[in-house]
């Protein structure tokens, strides 16, 4: 009788791994994971096998393609929690919350730095700068032990020791550790929230020259309440309650009279601030500003002040808070060349300029492209 039940059972794990592969090779193949917001592996070329990698593409491409992947990478994070493990492909879980496990590096080099140094070199204008924590330099204390010999406070501190004496610095990081008791970041993904935003605005437009906007001339709508963001996509781990996506509508403040957005070969498309499309997509945050990497916003403000913007992500949430004081703003990626431009942004036509970057992202060489 055992031989017999040994016998089925290893007739049925035979049979349910075979269904597997037969699914995974029958199934239908995406080239994204809208879950994990990533592009799949494709199947190999023979011509791979030169190179000795054959093999291991082909099971990074089983791998990415299994049938149930989602739902198996789900079971396989909440067993983790389960058994006491609280880091999960590089990402901490711990009270109601997810945080970057990744351990960081010291820099001594900024690359980030020295090409804003070049620029300010070359400006005419006032040059301004703000590095944002992500969510685990905030919540450092929340990390194991041995992830906090190098903190995120130290890294900005020595980038912004990098950048020139002319070069004006926007402390995004006491502000929020001083308010991290509230929604200031989300839970789901390393960025700060609108409110988190918010926060540092109150502070940032004062060294720029404005008395903010107080909270309560503002309302608040929840574009979207189920946003997961780039830690989810790493886990994909359900039971962290999901996002809100915010926006701050300023009451009887100034309007936004034009949004312009360029492609590379300078093609201009007319949009908005906010993009409701992305909402049900896998890839939510460009709710904020579309994704675009150059946009020109122009407002019915009547100061005639300009704001030339270099940034990375995080400043999509925190740009709108801008277009209460500034006539036009122009938003530019860190991965753009201005002169690529020139011919509808002229840097010396901006009286000021602000670089803001989340300050992992600064880690990256290339992360400011030069504009020299």
């Amino acid at each position: 009788m055992a031989k017999l039940s040994k016998k089925l059972s290893g007739i049925f794990i035979t049979v349910f791994i075979i269904g597997f592969l037969t699914l995974t090779l029958i199934r239908e193949k995406g080239e994204i994971s809208f879950h994990e917001n990533r592009r799949l592996a494709e199947m190999p070329e023979i011509s791979d096998l030169k190179d000795g990698k054959y093999f291991e593409k082909l099971e990074k491409y089983f791998s990415d393609h299994f049938a149930f992947r989602s739902k198996l990478v789900n079971i396989n994070s909440k067993t983790s929690l389960y058994i006491g493990e609280p880091i999960i492909n590089g990402v901490y879980v711990s009270g109601g919350m997810m945080l970057n496990a990744d351990k960081r590096n010291n820099i001594t080099e900024w690359k980030s730095a020295e090409a804003i140094n070049e620029y300010a070199e070359k400006s005419k204008g006032s040059v301004y700068v703000m590095a944002v924590p992500a969510s685990d330099g905030i919540y450092i204390e929340k990390l194991p032990e041995y992830l906090r010999s190098i903190t995120q406070k130290s890294q900005i501190d020595s980038f912004y020791a990098s950048l020139n004496t002319g070069v004006k610095k926007i402390d995004a990081y006491n502000t929020l550790k001083m308010l991290n008791e509230n929604y200031i970041y989300y839970r789901n993904d390393t960025k700060w929230t609108s409110y988190g935003a918010f926060c540092v605005y109150r502070t940032a437009i004062q060294k720029l020259g404005f008395l903010p906007v107080t909270y309560d001339k503002y309302k608040i709508e929840h574009a979207g309440v189920d946003f997961r963001g780039d830690l989810y996509n790493k886990t994909l781990y359900t039971d962290t309650k999901a996002d809100m996506i915010d926006v701050y509508v300023c009451i009887n403040g100034k309007e936004v009279v034009d949004v312009t957005a360029y492609d590379s070969s300078l093609k201009e498309m007319k949009m908005g601030l906010y993009h409701k499309e992305y909402l049900q997509t896998n890839d939510p945050y460009s709710f904020y500003l579309g994704g675009e990497d150059v946009i020109k916003i122009k407002t019915d403000v009547g100061n005639d002040k300009k704001l030339l913007v270099i940034k990375d992500e995080y400043a999509d949430c925190f740009i709108p808070f801008l277009t209460q004081h500034y006539s036009e703003i122009a938003v530019v990626s860190g991965k753009c060349r201005l002169s690529d431009y020139a011919e509808v942004i002229n840097p010396d036509e901006y009286g000021q300029t602000l670089f803001l970057f989340g300050a992992d992202n600064l880690v990256n060489e290339n992360c400011i492209a030069s504009q020299g």
